[in-house]
């Protein structure tokens, strides 16, 4: 019945492209944070900034999203009020399908980075403080040492945390998607998560509503496991 339905191909889509912006845009991100913060000689600053990037994280959904359409307001978010100071006329964010997909990456990407470059924080402590030093008497310059030994020591870290993102390609927010979404921009943000809401606990289907999550879950099954047996024919690290 899902797959005949005229919504099958409009979930599927919207689901998969969160899915895929999410993890173009937000699993670099804490890497290069990472990375940054490693750079950072002074302590008290590092230590600084790495609290003020982790504490979006414990920000419950609910106060995220009202904070996003607080910002975005038409008639007295912060955004418009800065569009309105150039000239432009106010924008009405939450009524524009096509505006969907980036704010709600952009505002996973702010909420998650701090909290998700600790796991690389944590490699990059493990390496071993020798290689630095035997790379600075060869003369190797900042940018030549995070080619050749920052990265390459935290590589097996990325490529784990990389299949597990990949797993949950179609496992997109369901709180912050329903919170932010209308009838305005359902063509863009309506997403498996809410189809299943709305037909099991709004219309009582809950046989339906269970078929398309597991269909979601086997889904999320497959992505994890090709890019493990990938990753582990290429190279050597995988998580099973």
């Amino acid at each position: 019945m899902f797959f005949q339905s005229h919504d099958f191909y409009k979930l599927l889509r919207n689901t998969f492209l969160l899915g895929l912006y999410k993890l173009l845009f937000g699993f670099p991100a804490p890497i290069l944070l990472a990375l940054m913060l490693n750079e950072v000689k002074q302590r008290i600053f590092k230590k600084f900034v790495q609290s003020i990037s982790y504490l979006p994280h414990f920000i419950s959904n609910v106060v995220v999203v009202s904070m996003i359409l607080m910002f975005l307001s038409p008639s007295s978010g912060i955004v418009n009020q800065l569009i309105q100071a150039f000239g432009m006329d106010p924008v009405n964010f939450m009524s524009r399908p096509e505006l969907f997909r980036a704010i709600y990456v952009l505002s996973e990407v702010w909420q998650h980075t701090g909290w998700e470059a600790i796991l690389y924080l944590a490699a990059l402590s493990s390496i071993d403080p020798m290689l630095y030093e035997a790379a600075e008497m060869d003369g190797a310059s900042r940018w030549k040492k995070t080619i050749h030994i920052t990265l390459p020591g935290i590589v097996p870290v990325i490529i784990v945390l990389f299949i597990l993102n990949i797993g949950s390609v179609l496992d997109i927010s369901f709180e912050k998607v329903f919170l932010l979404y209308n009838p305005a921009i359902y063509e863009t943000s309506d997403i498996l998560s809410t189809f299943v809401y709305r037909t099991g606990l709004g219309q009582g289907n809950f046989s339906y509503a269970s078929a398309v999550d597991v269909f979601t879950g086997i889904i999320g099954l497959i992505f994890i496991y090709s890019a493990n047996s990938i990753s582990r024919k290429v190279g050597e690290t995988s998580v099973w």
